[in-house]
């Protein structure tokens, strides 16, 4: 399955972290100096959610992008409260 949204196909990027020293010369310092770069990734924030598809559920993994959007139509777990009709 991977690290991949089921709704905008979001994947891990990859990036750099970099280490460094020094003090920033906004700051009163010398300059910072890069001292080290390596790779590394940024992974997706993927949530585990029930969905609504056709007239049935499914289980899939969602960003917290596609789901603060709307993009996703959650499952309904039970029906609303209903006040009984007086008759």
């Amino acid at each position: 399955m991977g690290q991949k949204c089921a709704i905008c196909g979001k994947s891990p990027q990859v990036g750099n972290r970099v280490s460094q020293r020094g003090k920033a010369k906004y700051l009163g310092g010398n300059g910072r100096k890069t001292t080290g770069i390596s790779k590394r990734r940024f992974k997706p924030n993927l949530q585990k959610i029930r969905t609504q598809q056709g007239g049935g559920t499914v289980t899939q993994r969602v960003c917290t992008r596609c789901i603060r959007n709307g993009l996703v139509q959650k499952a309904v777990v039970r029906k609303a409260f209903t006040e009984p009709s007086a008759g």
